[in-house]
């Protein structure tokens, strides 16, 4: 018995599914990121001691002016120094550090941009597209290969990177690609009951036709994270994948967020993040 295709309302894709899945738009109009300092300034000793979860950072003041904080050796003297990045501080004997703050951006990658903090030759990669958003610093969650577009998250939080990344989580992932020639009914029907690939089956949660794509453009969604795992699928056929594009992730997506462009998360996706299952 077939099963009735459900109600999909991502625009233009009708896939053909092998079991529900929910997709959530959570995403918001995108934020206009929050100007930083330059780290290399250094932060106020009070605020240095407040944010290594101490006291707050008026309790900060009367700690300093007691004269129970040092800076490399030194009593401070001041609430309002200037802590270097590599200055030591210590509070009553012992070495104190500021927790990190937590940062969480979204970026649409574009092409021929490289998933990692540093390119050996040199070419564009992720980080140089945020810049010095964050004085953090934030690693991809997961990779997209230099012709991919699309979402990616960047973080320094490792515990919800590791939760993102791991299979047992089943993090959804929609990516509408653009082949060299129209693909059969046939074809989709293979690619959903699951490819037999070198690396083992490759398992799809739905995959359909792209409307005004003529078969040309597939819509695939998966929830598996091994290399290049998409364009195998289609290669497999014989098929080249001339546009692969990232549109959906963990619940989030490309919703007033152009191509080349990045935003901070809102407080409401962090959330539903951390409580993704």
């Amino acid at each position: 018995m077939k099963r009735k295709k459900p109600t999909n309302k991502r625009r233009g894709f009708k896939p053909k599914v092998k079991k529900n899945t929910q997709l959530q738009n959570a995403n918001p109009p995108a934020e206009t990121p929050p100007k930083t300092s330059n780290p290399d300034d250094g932060m106020a000793l009070n605020k240095y001691v407040a944010q290594s979860g101490i006291c707050s950072r008026r309790k900060a003041v009367e700690l300093i002016e007691k004269g129970l904080v040092t800076v490399n050796g030194v009593v401070a003297e001041k609430p309002f120094h200037r802590v270097k990045p590599d200055d030591t501080v210590e509070y009553q004997g012992k070495v104190i550090k500021p927790e990190e703050k937590k940062q969480y951006i979204l970026l649409n990658k574009p092409k021929n941009c490289i998933t990692s903090h540093h390119d050996p030759e040199g070419r564009k990669t992720v980080i140089d597209i945020v810049g010095k958003a964050v004085n953090e610093r934030i690693f991809p969650v997961g990779r997209l290969d230099r012709n991919t577009t699309g979402l990616l998250l960047l973080t320094n939080d490792g515990d919800l990177a590791k939760k993102l990344s791991h299979p047992s989580h089943k993090v959804n992932k929609l990516y509408y690609t653009t082949l060299d020639q129209p693909v059969p009914e046939e074809h989709v029907n293979q690619i959903l009951a699951g490819l037999e690939l070198e690396d083992g089956v490759a398992e799809v949660d739905a995959c359909g036709y792209v409307d005004g794509g003529n078969g040309f453009e597939i819509g695939i969604e998966i929830h598996i994270g091994r290399n290049r795992i998409v364009r195998r699928i289609f290669e497999h056929f014989g098929y080249r994948v001339k546009k692969l594009d990232r549109v959906y992730y963990a619940g989030l997506t490309k919703k007033d967020l152009p191509r080349g462009r990045w935003r901070h998360l809102t407080e409401k996706e962090i959330l539903m993040l951390k409580h993704f299952t």
